[in-house]
């Protein structure tokens, strides 16, 4: 409860550096914030066009494979940038951890508003496409809001282990790109698992269904397209928080015990 505390105790100065954070991060380009949104965009694009001619018959519904690819994707961007760069937090504040005074326990979330930033336009270019497209989000896409929480949470909770260990393990890095690559394809997010054509074993399906990504990324399609609440889900739901909620504990744990040495080691 302390650490929650300091967290909001410090809420304005989270949210200043955040903001600043997300403008510096492309300061002295051409085009600036931009290109935050400029790469997502492409690869949105691209998986659609080549998705949508290699599995031409795929199941995902009733509504276009764009709009079904879009609304897993949006998930995983901020997944993948928040992971990414609240990993890196230590590293690139280093002059800030070297501040006795400083409360580092800050800089995680930092990161992670900064590319909750970008998430947000992702959501409005979301429902945008989907208004071109003819189709329109029901009264269960109120519970995006639901889903964006957990997902900061649960990132929360590992950038906290992440960014204290890749102080000393600096391979760590590289690691989680890899990670993350690979994850993608076993959330799923460019296919559907509930496909017939896939015929995958019962037990596979479960295993896939461990990944608390799973749950966040078919939240988003539920809210969006299924039209299906997160209650509906009550197992799924339960597995997501008592996992999230270990995971958190045990980042700040790992966090608490390794913080002492940070500014030695930098």
């Amino acid at each position: 409860m302390h650490f929650v505390r300091e967290l909001y105790d410090n809420r304005k100065l989270i949210m200043n550096l955040s903001k600043s954070d997300f403008k510096t991060k492309y300061a002295g380009s051409l085009l600036g914030i931009i290109w935050a949104f400029v790469q997502p965009v492409i690869t949105v694009i691209v998986y659609s066009v080549v998705f949508q001619v290699v599995f031409a018959q795929a199941d995902v519904g009733n509504v276009p494979y764009v709009l079904w690819l879009i609304t897993g994707l949006v998930p995983w961007f901020f997944f993948n940038d928040a992971l990414n760069g609240g990993t890196n937090a230590m590293l690139e504040y280093n002059y800030l951890v070297k501040k006795v005074v400083f409360k580092i326990s800050i800089l995680p979330i930092v990161k992670i508003i900064s590319a909750l930033f970008v998430h947000l336009f992702f959501i409005c270019f979301t429902i945008a496409i989907y208004a071109i497209c003819g189709v329109i989000p029901g009264l269960c896409a109120v519970q995006i809001i639901y889903y964006m929480f957990c997902v900061f949470i649960f990132t929360l909770g590992l950038t906290y282990a992440t960014s204290a260990v890749v102080v000393f393990f600096r391979d760590l890095t590289q690691i989680i790109s890899i990670v993350l690559q690979v994850g993608m394809w076993f959330t799923p997010i460019l296919w559907n698992v509930d496909n017939p054509a896939f015929e995958l074993p019962g037990t596979v399906k479960k295993i896939l269904m461990l990944n608390p990504m799973y749950y966040i990324v078919g939240g988003y399609r539920d809210a969006l397209i299924n039209k299906v609440w997160f209650w509906q889900r009550p197992g799924l739901t339960l597995y997501f928080w008592c996992f999230t909620g270990l995971t958190f504990v045990l980042g700040v744990f790992i966090f608490k015990r390794l913080k002492v040495h940070f500014a030695d080691v930098l």
